[in-house]
């Protein structure tokens, strides 16, 4: 029972870390992207730049890589980006398949433990003889299947567990390619933009 209790009881610590980790890192990923575009509209790379550090969670580490690389081409910002979300998809997704790992191997630590009791209460009744209490087998065997119920038990709240994460970090993995994508966008248009601009102005100074 007690490396079933010990594996219980770390699988609640990881659950509960890494669900305090991915909901800091949860962000209104429209309302950051509407302030990211009204600072470039005006042309404060710095600001955007400032509340990317601001904000917690991979979507701002994503676009803080964008802006990084706006001057750089499409194909590099597009690189920078990508190479950001795979070290932010690293960071999230941390200890959350150690979660299935225990839901895989609580039930059968719980059957190891009810063999083993089997095991006991059979030599109990070889012991016994003709003269065995059948009481005491039957709650021998009784308790030998309490560690099968625990494990069970802990492989299906563990299960639970794995899954809820899991969703929240398919959550933050869409919201993090939905941002980079808006905003190479936003970046390519206002290059493009600003690549017009330049022309018009040389062509009336001709």
């Amino acid at each position: 029972m007690w490396p079933i209790l010990l594996l219980g009881l770390f699988g609640l610590l990881i659950f509960v870390e890494r669900f305090l980790y991915l909901h800091k890192g949860q962000i209104r990923t429209d309302v950051f992207l509407s302030g990211i575009r009204n600072l470039l509209e005006k042309s404060r790379l710095v600001e955007a730049l400032t509340l990317c550090e601001e904000t917690p969670g991979p979507v701002a580490a994503v676009v803080k890589a964008a802006l990084l690389n706006h001057n750089e081409g499409e194909a590099r910002m597009r690189g920078a980006i990508q190479g950001s979300a795979l070290v932010q998809i690293a960071s999230i997704e941390r200890r959350v398949g150690t979660l299935a790992a225990i839901a895989r191997v609580a039930p059968l630590l719980g059957l190891l433990g009810t063999v083993c009791g089997m095991i006991e209460a059979m030599f109990g009744v070889k012991l016994g003889g003709a003269y065995a209490n059948m009481g005491t087998i039957s709650g021998a065997f009784a308790e030998a299947l309490i560690t099968t119920a625990f494990g069970l038990a802990i492989a299906v709240l563990t299960h639970l567990a794995y899954h809820f994460l899991s969703g929240r970090v398919r959550a933050l993995v869409n919201d993090m390619e939905y941002a980079g994508h808006e905003i190479m966008q936003a970046l390519l248009l206002d290059d493009k933009g600003a690549a017009a601009a330049a022309k018009a102005d040389r062509t009336g100074v001709e």
